[in-house]
């Protein structure tokens, strides 16, 4: 350290220069991991669904499988391709991108790694108004698909009305939700008692979250949603990173808390409603997908971008799995990640409970 002339040592100045270049070089470091990240992802994304479309009771080799794609294949390879898999393919990686970029959110928003819309109460919530138009009304795809949108906004509503108090504080809003998640599965439970056995046995197989059978119609309806939302999440995503500091210090770095708070709250609906509408509730993706984004990615909250294609692998690989495993059963996708999410629960609350018993 330099010394003055009487031998007294002279504090070293920090020049802001030498702080912004430190603060540039740790973002590169950050967003270079993001980077490679997200593009690992893609390429195992990639490879799920080749594998996918190529495998299977009638195997098709790649190229019989890009001439279905770009509209030259014939025969049996276009009706496997375009009518039986990409569809139900293209529903998994876009449901799985919308419910893992929805927990993301939630996560950010409440600061808590149990903020999931499947634990707080959206999938439910929309899984309500969808049983209700199956049950009650016995209406067609369009009305269950606006029944769920309906259910879940309702939902939303009133977890962001009962945990208001001056602010909307995430643990609070996390204990409502959970509590508006049961009722919500005790009014679905009575809503099957009192179907007749068709509609009570096509409601319990919806509830399962499933992309078998899916069309083009479903695939288009979660495109919309995600073309329209994931953009306006991200447009937010500078005001959801400062929330994570704190309502204060948001606020004080020029942020409008509650007006961002309630759009970022509408478009984390949106998007489970949407997903919901199309495949079910389908448990456990939206509350993974951005923890093991955000473990991978070393970043302090969970990255919208990261999420999304960590939830599309996610749903991808375990529908392929499930295929593969039960070729003849026909299992739906939300048996899978609900067993594999029960566990990846299991080891988050343990991992909760390690890190505060280190702390006491």
């Amino acid at each position: 350290m330099p010394e003055t002339k009487a031998g007294e040592p002279v504090n070293p100045v920090i020049t802001g220069r030498v702080l912004r270049t430190r603060r540039e070089t740790l973002s590169l470091r950050v967003d270079g991991r993001t980077f490679t990240v997200c593009v690992v992802t893609v390429l195992a994304l990639l490879a799920v669904m080749t594998v996918t479309l190529t495998t299977g009771e009638y195997p098709l080799s790649v190229g019989e499988v890009l001439g279905a794609v770009t509209g030259a294949g014939e025969g049996a390879a276009d009706f496997i391709v375009n009518t039986l898999r990409m569809p139900r393919l293209l529903t998994a990686v876009l449901v799985g991108a919308a419910l893992a970029a929805s927990g993301a959110i939630l996560q950010g928003l409440t600061r808590n790694s149990l903020g999931s819309p499947d634990i707080i109460g959206f999938n439910n919530g929309a899984a309500t108004g969808a049983l209700t138009v199956i049950i009650v009304v016995g209406g067609s795809m369009y009305q269950v698909a606006i029944g769920a949108l309906l259910g879940a906004v309702i939902t939303a509503l009133l977890i962001y009305l009962f945990s208001f108090t001056r602010g909307v504080q995430g643990f609070r809003f996390v204990l409502i939700g959970i509590g508006l998640n049961a009722l919500a599965l005790a009014v679905n439970s009575y809503l099957i008692t009192r179907a007749n056995l068709y509609d009570a046995l096509s409601a319990q197989a919806w509830l399962l979250g499933s992309v078998n059978g899916r069309g083009w119609e479903h695939v288009t309806a979660a495109a919309l949603a995600l073309a329209v939302l994931l953009p306006l999440a991200l447009y937010h995503s500078r005001a959801l990173a400062m929330m994570e500091l704190g309502d204060d210090s948001a606020k004080a770095l020029g942020v409008g808390v509650q007006r961002s708070r309630a759009v970022l709250i509408v478009t984390s609906v949106l998007l489970a409603a949407f997903a919901t509408a199309a495949a079910g509730p389908i448990a456990f993706v939206a509350l993974a997908a951005p923890q093991l984004a955000r473990r991978l990615t070393r970043s302090s909250s969970p990255g919208l971008v990261s999420s999304a294609l960590m939830g599309a692998l996610l749903l991808a690989a375990g529908d392929l799995l499930i295929q593969r495993m039960f070729p003849t059963a026909q299992l739906p996708v939300g048996t899978a990640t609900g067993c594999l999410g029960g566990l990846y629960l299991i080891w988050l609350l343990a991992s909760e409970w390690r890190g505060k018993a280190r702390y006491a």
